[in-house]
């Protein structure tokens, strides 16, 4: 059957399933879209009858009595990729949290909800009931595993009857390979990774580090601190990919800093005092200066750097090699990438020749300082990029402990208790001040543990709650009667997607660091000029953006590379699902979108991505096949899409649909599933 001509009415004038389409539980997209954009759904029940399935007991009885029995039809070719279709041999392994430590994330919730009530009661609020099984599985799959859960997980959630299976749950997901791939989302929108921050810069271990730093649960203080202070290049110390990403751009490199890990905005006083904080220019630069003797490039006297830049004597005696000297961008790049070294030698800063303020005159040499609080005792003598690392982490710089509890509480809440996150200001305090204190107490005194932080605030209460609607225009502020109701991030809707299509959503992992230095890695005092050649040919088939894309492409179907967002390349390209759906650009500091747009509609109608879920072989199709009656098979759809039962009026409209189309069950289905997927309910977190 042609896709073009599968099934589905333009609309239905059913007054049941415009009930359906109207609820104000599942708000569904308009249905008057055409049957080219339905018959890609309508088409998925086309293969599950082709796989098997049975139809409805009027149809079969409606089939020619008498007449010989019509050849059995060949099965679906499967055209999915293999990698995707067979569940993974191996997991990574993943630090998680000990049931040894739950009493205390047991307490910690207490403390949290304890608060929350008061300012509820002091704001004339009531908390929110308590969320039912089916949302709660679903919003803690999307908050810690970034995809909604599969049937299988869901039915074994709600068939439980084991009073601790919440927390049992969300200890479960904390250590799992899941968690480790949408924190690394979220960091990577935060971090602003990509895969070439310069032209030649090998951002790609950075990345692993990312994740490996996610991996291990390395505590926080540690893990910024080693990004600021890291030295080499970026396959042998890939923490100084964080220093490498505002290469060349000193000033900046400050201000995303102290944004990112400290919530405060200080960039106007690059230029001038900042006009509505306590920031002056001059304070801007007594902190610029403690990172102002940082190098990224070899120097002259290092190894194999002697009157000339040798990556640039190597490509010059690549011309003579070349046809019309045309040096191939895998050689250049291999070369020039081996420059780009971390390190830390004495200099001075200077204040810019325009400096017009009357505390210190124009080229100025500037000695470090702090803004506030002092550098610990026991850094005192290490480098000024070592002081300022110190300082920032330290666990007496309360800045630094509020602004990592403010991000993480606005992931799971989808309000931060400062909005913006990062805007920390005299003119701008939290919502709740006393919760605040604790949040920020509370990661201290983990030790900068962020799962077991993160299981205080999953175990409460009010994270459990019914969500409420959050109105960023209003005057009155967010008490959390329960978390927002928000969108999904772009990576979200993707992983999501993939859960429904396919078994195995990571067929590949990114390279490690490891994987990178055993092919990119050069000693420019002992490598020749054909020992170059050589290993650039093994770099331009290995990690060189053409080779590395080529080998992504054996899990691709119709040019979508079908594994999860964590392992695709960083950004993705701009007509791709993950940026039409919001996915920044990685330029700027938390730079996705969530706003709706005619291209996301599109998308969800008749895209890609939802051409996967239609082909022989996916995961959804097996799930729904595999159901002995129609009524369970109406069940798997909503546990697949939405992690719930129909409801009694689902269940009516749904057996309305099917009986109408009695001798066309698949568009039955397809206008289902269709209308499922087009939800608010399912592209929203509730």
């Amino acid at each position: 059957m042609s896709f073009l001509r599968a099934g589905g009415r333009a609309g239905s004038t059913d007054p049941q399933i415009a009930d359906l389409q109207a609820t104000k539980d599942s708000p569904i997209a308009s249905p008057r879209v055409g049957s080219r954009v339905r018959g890609w759904v309508c088409m998925l029940v086309c293969l599950l009858l082709a796989a098997g399935s049975a139809v409805p007991a009027t149809a079969q009885q409606n089939r020619g009595k008498g007449k010989p029995a019509a050849k059995k039809p060949a099965p679906p070719k499967i055209r999915l990729p293999e990698s995707v279709r067979r569940a993974p041999k191996s997991t990574m392994k993943v630090t998680g949290v000990g049931r040894s430590s739950r009493s205390e994330a047991q307490l910690m919730a207490a403390e949290i909800d304890r608060l929350i009530e008061r300012a509820l009661v002091q704001g004339g609020q009531l908390p929110n009931d308590m969320t039912d099984d089916s949302t709660f599985v679903r919003r803690v799959y999307l908050d810690v595993a970034g995809r909604i859960p599969t049937l299988q997980e869901t039915q074994a959630f709600l068939d439980s009857d084991d009073p601790m299976k919440r927390e049992d749950l969300i200890d479960q997901l904390l250590g799992s390979p899941d968690s480790v791939s949408h924190f690394y989302n979220v960091w990577a929108d935060t971090l602003r990774i990509v895969d070439r921050p310069q032209p030649n810069i090998i951002g790609n271990p950075f990345s692993h580090y990312v994740k490996e730093a996610i991996r291990t649960n390395k505590p926080y203080d540690d893990w910024v601190y080693e990004m600021l202070t890291a030295d080499g290049k970026s396959w042998t110390n890939p923490a100084v990919g964080y220093q490498l990403r505002d290469d060349g751009m000193a000033l900046p490199y400050i201000d995303n800093t102290v944004r990112v890990f400290l919530g405060t905005q200080i960039g106007c006083a690059q230029c001038h005092d900042h006009p509505f904080a306590n920031w002056t220019q001059y304070q801007f630069y007594e902190l610029a200066a403690f990172t102002a003797g940082v190098r990224t490039r070899i120097q002259r006297g290092d190894p194999g750097f002697e009157k000339q830049n040798p990556a640039q004597k190597l490509i010059n005696q690549a011309k003579n090699d070349f046809d019309k000297g045309r040096v191939p961008g895998y050689f250049q790049r291999l070369a020039r990438a081996n420059t780009y070294v971390v390190s830390e030698k004495p200099r001075k800063l200077r204040l810019p020749k325009d400096y017009a303020y009357t505390d210190a005159k124009p080229g100025e040499v500037v000695e470090p300082a702090v803004p506030w609080g002092e550098v610990p005792d026991s850094n005192q003598f290490k480098t000024p990029r070592q002081k300022f690392a110190a300082w920032l982490t330290s666990p007496e710089n309360p800045q630094f402990s509020k602004m990592i509890a403010n991000r993480l509480w606005r992931q799971f809440t989808g309000v931060g208790l400062v909005e913006p996150v990062d805007d920390f200001n005299d003119d701008n305090p939290p919502s709740n001040e006393a919760l605040m204190e604790y949040l920020a107490t509370a990661m201290v005194d983990t030790g900068f543990d962020m799962k077991q932080w993160m299981r205080g605030v999953l175990y409460s209460k009010t994270y459990q709650r019914e969500s409420a609607v959050y109105d960023p225009t209003s005057d009155e502020p967010f008490l959390y009667a329960g978390p927002a109701i928000r969108r999904m991030s772009a990576e979200q809707v993707w992983d999501s997607m993939l859960t429904l299509a396919v078994v195995n959503p990571m067929p590949f992992q990114r390279p490690s660091a490891k994987d990178y230095a055993d092919v990119v890695d050069i000693d420019f005092s002992k490598i020749t000029y054909q020992q170059l050649k050589q290993q650039s040919e093994k770099f331009r088939d290995t990690y060189f953006a053409a080779g590395y894309n080529r080998s992504l492409n054996q899990h691709a179907y119709k040019g979508n590379v079908l594994c999860r967002a964590s392992e695709l390349p960083s950004p993705a390209p701009s007509q791709h699902f993950l940026r039409q759906f919001g996915q920044g650009d990685r330029e700027t500091i938390n730079g996705a979108e969530l706003s709706a747009t005619v291209p996301q509609i599109l998308a969800m109608f008749n895209g890609p991505i939802t051409h996967v879920m239609l082909e022989a072989g996916s995961s959804i199709v097996d799930n729904v096949s595999s159901q002995r009656t129609v009524r369970d098979r109406i069940d798997a759809v909503f546990l697949s899409v939405l992690s719930r039962r129909p409801s009694s009026i689902d269940r009516g409209v749904a057996s309305s649909e099917l009986k109408r189309e009695q001798a066309r069950p698949h568009v039955a289905f397809g206008n289902i599933i269709w209308a499922l997927l087009n939800t608010r309910e399912f592209m929203f977190i509730h």
